[in-house]
């Protein structure tokens, strides 16, 4: 589809309500941007047969429903092969759902999106958190909440929660409760677009950069934002304060 129509959609799916908005389609349209002509519908289709392969690990397995969770998250990373990317974690597709589900790694926000879409299917609660400087999957069962790293595929400790809060801030101690919120939809598509801002930013390609400032402008419109996008060659067609095209 052409980049204004890509916007288009996005723009119409990001208005939805919560309940209503599809995280995975959204994602998708983010990645259309760099592969135009992107078929959605399959990459729709790749996450549900993960979970639904999720899901019969998950019935096999049976028992509590910290079993359940553990089982999920072994299908996603050792069945399914997911992987955090060590070897180029700035690389532009780990930001790329279709290319995360393709290559099977990513960054912690790309794979939580995958994680926790499979666990949905699979009949498992799981949750983002857009926590300081590295994204996290909580899980809020009967014994208490597990807090998955996504990029290491693995529940993490009270200690691992606090180094990782301590490395982003450089506050010691734990973190407070509330970084531990779940994330909304729009929240976690914000925070995609900020790391491909981020890299294209670093590279100067500023027609990259562009494209994803027009969809931040969607989730988050500002006036020194637009003023931004029309610096690099892009019209901005929102009213402030508002995430809908003219």
């Amino acid at each position: 589809m052409s980049a204004r129509l890509n916007l288009t959609l996005f723009a119409h799916l990001c208005a939805r309500p919560e309940d209503e908005l599809d995280l995975v389609e959204a994602a998708l349209l983010i990645a259309e941007t760099e592969h135009p002509g992107l078929d959605i519908a399959r990459y729709v289709r790749a996450i549900d047969e993960l979970g639904r392969g999720a899901r019969a690990a998950v019935e096999r397995a049976g028992g509590p429903a910290e079993s359940r969770l553990e089982r999920a998250v072994r299908y996603v990373y050792e069945e399914a092969g997911f992987h955090g990317n060590q070897d180029d974690y700035y690389d532009p597709r780990n930001s790329f759902l279709s290319d995360v589900i393709d290559r099977r790694t990513g960054i912690p926000i790309t794979l939580a999106v995958v994680l926790t879409e499979v666990c949905r299917r699979a009949g498992v609660e799981a949750r983002g958190v857009s926590f300081p400087g590295h994204f996290l999957v909580r899980a809020d069962l009967p014994r208490g909440t597990i807090v998955v790293d996504p990029f290491a595929g693995r529940p993490i400790s009270r200690d691992e929660l606090r180094a990782l809060f301590v490395r982003a801030t450089g506050d010691d101690g734990d973190p407070p409760p509330a970084l531990l919120d779940p994330a909304t939809k729009a929240q976690i598509l914000t925070r995609i677009l900020h790391n491909l801002r981020g890299i294209y930013e670093a590279r100067h390609d500023d027609d990259r950069l562009r494209g994803v400032l027009e969809r931040l402008q969607v989730l988050a419109p500002s006036d020194a934002q637009r003023a931004r996008i029309r610096a690099l060659g892009g019209d901005a067609p929102w009213r402030s304060g508002s995430g809908a095209l003219n």
